[in-house]
């Protein structure tokens, strides 16, 4: 399923440790039936509430996870995938694999999914394809979608690693930041395939600082003023993502794995950004979508720099030295 529904994770998931491995891709299946259930555009509110409520039961082993999914299965619009169709009838399988893990691991899990899901909620009535209202906004839909999940992969790494742990309160201060660093560059990234969906989620207030109208952002495409305002998102995200490394080089080197799952994640993002820094009139995810050449490389660079602190933090000061910056901020909500 892992494979059929995400390719970045299906890509870096597999580095993990085996037993921390399998409690990361059923942590990540249990994040995607919650995003399917959001991502619908057809599924109305009140029954997004009600399935968002329902699988936070299921989660928490208080509801039948088979009652769940064929209850929601057949409400599932055409704009639902076919392989996010099947993980819904494979709700089942994922809750089996959260109960097979431990106490301290499936109660990250719960957490996770709780947030998560009451998040999503939160914002559903705030979807517009004028944006959020201002970064306040959007750094709390980051943390509702993306830095819980950052929270939630570090209470996993800890329950792994007792030397992991004696880092827990700093990698917490970091987590936040980690996961919307990620997912600011996926936002970024899809801005106009979202908007042809009706829906976006960059702040306004960025972009009439820059000169734009968000409710004509499409008029602005390729103009000074629409550059400045991806440009400060671009600087925004580039301090989340050096916070995402100053996180990973918290993990001890001999954990390699680990920390090949965490640079595998910041390249991509921080390859991602370059090609939007360098094609800020681009009209979709695919035109500044990295190639498998450039993947390639990151895997290759990360691998070699990966127990060295010293060339991490150099390779990260190379790769982003054409992007705009700004101090970064540590993200919370």
């Amino acid at each position: 399923m892992l494979k059929k529904v995400s390719r970045s994770f299906a890509l870096t998931i597999p580095e993990l440790p085996e037993s921390l491995g399998r409690a990361v891709t059923t942590a990540y299946l249990v994040c995607r039936i919650i995003d399917t259930i959001e991502d619908d555009e057809r599924l109305p509110v009140d029954k997004k509430a009600y399935f968002f409520e329902e699988f936070v039961k299921v989660v928490n082993a208080e509801s039948p996870a088979a009652l769940f999914a064929q209850s929601l299965h057949p409400l599932l619009s055409d704009s639902v995938t076919d392989a996010e169709k099947e993980l819904i009838l494979n709700t089942p399988a994922v809750i089996s694999g959260v109960l097979s893990l431990g106490p301290g691991r499936q109660k990250a899990i719960r957490r996770c999914a709780a947030v998560m899901a009451g998040g999503m909620l939160q914002f559903q009535g705030m979807k517009s394809p004028a944006g959020l209202r201002d970064m306040a906004d959007f750094d709390r839909y980051c943390y509702f979608v993306a830095g819980v999940v950052g929270e939630m992969l570090t209470e996993l790494f800890c329950d792994y690693s007792p030397e992991i742990a004696r880092h827990r309160k700093e990698l917490l201060t970091l987590a936040v930041s980690f996961g919307q660093g990620l997912q600011m560059t996926n936002i970024i990234k899809d801005l106009w395939d979202d908007r042809a969906r009706g829906t976006c989620w960059i702040p306004r207030s960025v972009f009439e600082a820059a000169g734009c109208d968000p409710g004509d952002l499409a008029g602005y495409s390729g103009t000074e003023p629409f550059g400045r305002g991806i440009g400060e998102m671009i600087a925004v995200a580039r301090g989340h993502l050096k916070d995402a490394l100053t996180y990973t080089t918290l993990i001890p080197p001999a954990e390699a794995g680990i920390r090949r799952f965490c640079l595998w994640a910041i390249g991509m993002a921080v390859f991602t950004l370059r090609n939007i820094n360098k094609r800020k009139d681009y009209k979709s995810g695919r035109d500044v979508k990295i190639t498998r050449r450039t993947l390639k490389s990151i895997i290759l660079v990360s691998n070699l720099t990966l127990r060295s602190d010293f060339l991490l933090e150099r390779m990260f000061e190379l790769a982003t030295r054409d992007l705009p910056e700004k101090k970064s901020i540590h993200a919370s909500c």
